[in-house]
């Protein structure tokens, strides 16, 4: 408002120095200028400079309120952002924490699968063992079960058997004179033989040790025999044949054993397969140096 006073009066102020000097000009060429419209010009300039402040004052405060509403807008935004990033970190922490829990849960249940599979595991090595052991075992009691019923029919046939020797023993003197006698002394040695021929098949070894050392455990003395010519303890004279079956004796001989004689030698045990084998690596070691 200042500035406008001290514009006015210099507006006003050349106004009035103007129209004193307009009398002065003696050539009417000159153009001539009303003071008074000059006046107006002059005034109207000062007015719209006048004005022109407000002006700009009014547009700073429009633009500041602009500004105002911009940066307001600005910090809502950033606010808004500020609580969605908030409200997606909190959904993460959970849905992680979730996550979490189930990995967890996961790691558990995978630890009890694998506990659960060992077991599983050995239970099934034991089934099979016990179904190895099961399998060879009934192997070898039906192989058992048929030994001994073979053994049973053995048995049964062995006095048949010894029957026929002692007939074809009681026989064989008399043969030599009667030759009828003689042919059926042949066909009962021949039954005999067949009979003994099928207890074989079975796997069935006759016991006859005369000469032989005693062995008490497929002999039975029944008698002992002076006899300084012999080796001690050795079978003089057998009075029934023993049997073998499979490895086990299901008679043994009765024998009579001779003492009074020397006694046996020790014999010298064979060398076993695997000293032999020693031997003979050793050998080809030698002849390849």
């Amino acid at each position: 408002m200042t500035r406008m006073s001290r514009k006015g009066n210099a507006s006003r102020h050349m106004n009035g120095a103007a129209g004193k000097a307009a009398p002065h000009d003696p050539k009417g060429d000159d153009v001539k200028v009303p003071v008074e419209a000059e006046s107006d010009v002059t005034a109207d300039t000062t007015t719209d400079a006048a004005v022109e402040p407000d002006s700009v004052e009014d547009m700073t405060d429009e633009e500041a309120e602009h500004q105002r509403m911009v940066e307001a807008a600005i910090k809502a935004g950033e606010d808004a952002a500020e609580e969605d990033f908030k409200s997606d970190a909190s959904k993460l922490r959970q849905e992680r924490d979730e996550l979490a829990k189930k990995l967890a849960g996961v790691a558990d249940e995978i630890e009890d699968a694998k506990a659960k599979a060992a077991d599983s595991n050995d239970r099934l090595v034991r089934l099979q063992a016990d179904w190895d052991n099961y399998r060879r075992r009934t192997a070898q009691e039906r192989l058992d079960e048929r030994s001994r019923a073979t053994e049973k029919l053995v048995e049964g046939l062995l006095p048949v058997i010894d029957d026929l020797e002692r007939a074809i023993a009681h026989a064989s003197g008399a043969a030599e004179t009667d030759e009828g006698l003689r042919q059926f002394s042949d066909g009962v040695e021949a039954v005999r033989q067949k009979m003994v021929g099928v207890l074989t098949k079975e796997g069935v070894e006759t016991i006859d040790p005369a000469g032989e050392p005693f062995e008490p455990l497929s002999h039975q003395a029944v008698g002992r025999v002076e006899d300084k010519d012999s080796y001690d303890e050795t079978v003089a004279e057998v009075y029934q044949k023993g049997y073998r079956m499979g490895g086990k004796v299901i008679r043994p001989a009765m024998v009579t054993v001779t003492y009074g004689g020397p006694k046996r030698p020790v014999e010298e045990e064979a060398p076993s397969s695997d000293d032999d084998a020693g031997k003979d690596d050793a050998t080809e070691k030698d002849a390849s140096e």
